[in-house]
């Protein structure tokens, strides 16, 4: 690999050289998100996405949150499950595919 700075390493005194620097690994070409609020100890209260409306369900021994927000990039739907020991789930999906989810219930609750 050539190095512009090669002719520059030497220390100018002795001519030896000085030992080159590990390459910097390559920077992902997918863009950056800002953070995510965690609301965990040291977090800020900064969000990525504005809360547009929230609806909770408690259904036996779980609770889910079925959110919508809206960030820069359009609505977005935030499902979450958070069961009794505490683990929570989250999915997202665009609201333009609101539809084929309600389509894919309708069609599940036929069949129960």
């Amino acid at each position: 690999m050539f190095d512009p700075m090669a002719d520059l390493a030497g220390d100018g005194i002795s001519g030896e050289e000085m030992p080159k620097k590990p390459a910097a690994a390559p920077r992902s070409a997918a863009p950056s998100r800002p953070p995510r609020s965690g609301g965990g100890a040291g977090g800020s209260n900064r969000s990525y996405a504005d809360e547009v409306h929230s609806v909770t369900i408690h259904a036996r021994q779980r609770t889910f949150y079925v959110d919508l927000k809206k960030s820069d990039n359009g609505k977005f739907f935030k499902l979450s499950e958070k069961s009794r020991g505490g683990q929570k789930i989250t999915i997202m999906f665009d609201s333009e595919d609101l539809d084929k989810f309600i389509d894919a219930f309708q069609e599940m609750k036929a069949h129960i």
